[in-house]
């Protein structure tokens, strides 16, 4: 194995980020981010705990991570798992990043900042949908954004429907459950009550 092991060795094989790799950067939200921003129905979640790191799924309406001020975006935490591996982490050490989606749009936007909690009811009550406030809100206060090129998108075909993996290929998470817990739970009982499940659990 030939380990690169230190930024020197990297900087040889891949050289330095050109300028618009770095001019994109900004450090509070401009008008052309926030559009992506509310138009983004997924982002992908990072935080870092004393257990280590965790990356979870965040989907909702259009806009659903809102933008409170030019430095501060606000995301509330819906119904899951209750694991709340994420909302440990950010109790504990604040860095968090988010990687905002666009379906049928190449380009996803990255944003790196410091988050925390808030349970103010007024706040919470701001974030009802069908009545149902969140728990909890994540409040992130912006250290920098950025656009992400389109390559990876492109690359994995992930918007074309011709490139869609069939369901019926993969195992179910009923399966999955089976598999680890032989058959204590999960199964096909599972899989076959979990759409009406997740219906009245959305929020």
């Amino acid at each position: 194995m030939s380990i690169i092991s230190s930024v020197e060795e990297l900087e040889a094989i891949y050289g330095q980020p050109g300028e618009a790799s770095l001019v994109k950067v900004a450090q509070k939200i401009t008008p052309e981010y926030r559009r992506f921003i509310e138009a983004a129905p997924f982002a992908a979640l990072a935080t870092s705990g004393p257990e280590g790191l965790d990356c979870s799924p965040r989907g909702d309406l259009a806009g659903f991570v809102r933008v409170h001020d030019s430095k501060t975006l606000m995301m509330p935490d819906r119904r899951g798992n209750n694991r709340v591996d994420s909302l440990r982490n950010i109790v504990r050490d604040p860095r968090a990043a988010l990687l905002f989606l666009i379906p049928g749009h190449g380009n996803c936007i990255r944003v790196n900042g410091r988050a925390h909690l808030d349970t103010d009811p007024e706040l919470l009550a701001s974030f009802a949908v069908k009545e149902k406030p969140p728990r909890s809100v994540i409040v992130m206060k912006i250290d920098e954004l950025y656009f992400q090129c389109a390559r990876a998108i492109v690359r994995s075909k992930l918007w074309n429907p011709e490139h869609h993996v069939d369901k019926k290929s993969l195992p179910t998470p009923g399966q999955i459950l089976a598999s680890m817990t032989e058959s204590r739970v999960g199964g096909e009982d599972y899989d076959q009550a979990w759409d009406a499940r997740a219906q009245k659990t959305l929020w």
